[in-house]
């Protein structure tokens, strides 16, 4: 660290099973594919799904191997914002790793507020099944998002040093509980035919095409991949980082990807009466399909709490991850009130400041929920954007000096993670494609006729975050910024 002009304040307490646990159970791609299964079966149907998945495992494997050789290269929490710094040209490097380090801010702590409210919801959702009567109220949910977050807090300060074990019993939670919902679904439920599965399309959105449709229904399975690079933001807690933190994510996803995939065809061999489960009160698809594979409402509940377990775990991650990148970015004077959010508590080694402000920003933006639903989702669905970007730009920058053969400025040398010359540029580019198009189709709405409340405003959401950004930093980014140099001398002079 010493070498990238920073010095030890966090203590390494991660190994490669607790780290794989921490991004597998963040990344949480079966669990969150039940949870968002409507919006991909709508647009694509059981074969878009299919398809769609088998895509984005592809693209996310690419674009996460991509990141993951930069990671070796320079394990540092800053992730994306300080690869950028180091591999755009000197004119535009600091504009660049500042525009970087704000979407990936943007994107973590829009993702943690999403997590959470998806917790609340699902144990709302547990409650409309077992007590049919009951009417779900937006403000209950905010409430029930507060005790999540509360539960969420606690681990990532008073539990933080368990933190590590925390996560290798998660990861056997996931793993078990993958066969806890699989065994009884695929024994129990009726099963359909294999044409209705790999054969049927659906346009749900009236788009004019399918191919339309299958592109905006990708987000069921961009979700379930989202956020494998946490692991970059917690080198600076993982032991033989440079190593370790490539290694995890590509296992994570490799592991999650298969579990996912197995569990999805299930899902699509055992759907029952679809029409009762699109239109359940619940507003799972998932959990009225469990209902009548077992016939049960406690079991049911019991298969949906293995979910709704795993989500809190992905939230303590995603908290986790989230302060760390800001104090990061803090430490190098990127966001207001740096001299504070860097600061590190010296008894526990943990960036509380950091940690206390993403709490109270996912806190703020569960009141918007109160007032409007479709308010909240289009600020946190923001985050699918900020990510894609954040990956794009270090992507671009590490395929050109690959194309041109040009030396990483710094004496930056390949980390122990390396694709090499031939299978690197083909690696980034599939990478860069699979983000291109998973970034523009986040922006459209599910539906061709859209109202205010059915409309996806997350592109003028990420349109106003672009231009505060840009604005910020002629303002105060330009001249207080300190964007990460290599060398040490030179970042004192």
């Amino acid at each position: 660290m010493a070498y990238f002009g920073k010095r030890q304040q966090l203590k390494r307490n991660f190994g490669f099973l607790s780290i794989a646990g921490f991004v597998c159970s963040l990344l949480s791609t079966w669990e969150g594919m039940f949870a968002v299964f409507l919006y991909g079966f709508q647009n694509g149907g059981p074969a878009g799904l299919v398809y769609g998945y088998i895509f984005c495992f592809i693209g996310t494997l690419c674009t996460v191997a991509s990141l993951a050789e930069m990671s070796s290269m320079m394990p540092l929490s800053g992730g994306q914002y300080h690869w950028v710094s180091i591999l755009a040209p000197k004119s535009h490097a600091k504009f660049l790793s500042y525009m970087t380090g704000w979407l990936t801010v943007i994107g973590w702590q829009a993702g943690q507020a999403s997590v959470a409210f998806l917790c609340a919801t699902l144990v709302q959702a547990l409650v409309i099944l077992n007590h049919p009567t009951y009417v779900p109220e937006r403000w209950q949910a905010t409430l029930i998002f507060y005790a999540v977050l509360a539960v969420v807090l606690f681990v990532n300060t008073y539990l933080a040093r368990w933190l590590p074990k925390i996560e290798g019993l998660v990861l056997c939670i996931h793993i078990l509980g993958f066969f806890g919902v699989l065994i009884p679904l695929v024994y129990l439920a009726p099963h359909g035919k294999a044409t209705d599965v790999f054969a049927t399309f659906v346009n749900g959105g009236g788009w004019s095409t399918d191919g339309i449709s299958f592109f905006i229904g990708l987000i069921t399975s961009v979700f379930s991949f989202l956020g494998a690079d946490s692991a970059c933001h917690m080198s600076e807690e993982i032991h033989n980082a440079s190593t370790v933190v490539p290694w995890a994510m590509i296992t994570t996803i490799l592991l999650n990807g298969a579990l996912g995939f197995a569990l999805l065809i299930a899902l699509l061999f055992c759907l029952g009466d679809i029409n009762d489960a699109l239109t359940s009160p619940t507003g799972f698809p998932f959990i009225e399909i469990f209902r009548q594979a077992t016939n049960s409402n406690s079991a049911a509940t019991g298969m949906t709490c293995i979910i709704v377990i795993i989500m809190f775990a992905a939230a303590i991650g995603i908290m986790a991850t989230a302060s760390r990148l800001l104090w990061a970015f803090a430490r190098d004077h990127g966001v207001p009130g740096s001299a504070y959010l860097s600061r590190v508590h010296e008894p526990t080694a943990l960036p509380l400041y950091s940690i206390l402000v993403s709490a109270i920003i996912s806190l703020l933006l569960a009141l918007i929920n109160i007032g409007s639903t479709a308010a909240f989702n289009s600020i946190v669905s923001v985050n699918v954007a900020a990510f894609f970007t954040s990956y794009m730009i270090p992507i671009v920058l590490i395929l050109k000096k690959r194309l041109r053969r040009d030396p990483i400025k710094d004496k930056i040398h390949w980390g122990p993670w390396r694709m090499g010359p031939i299978l690197g540029p083909i690696v980034n580019i599939s990478g860069l494609i699979y983000s291109m198009i998973t970034m523009f189709f986040s922006f459209w709405p599910n539906t061709q006729v859209v109202t205010p409340v059915t409309m996806n405003w997350s592109c003028v959401i990420f349109a106003a975050a672009i231009l505060y950004s840009v604005v910020f930093y002629m303002i105060w980014g330009k001249h207080s910024y300190k964007w990460p140099i290599v060398d040490p001398i030179r970042r004192q002079q």
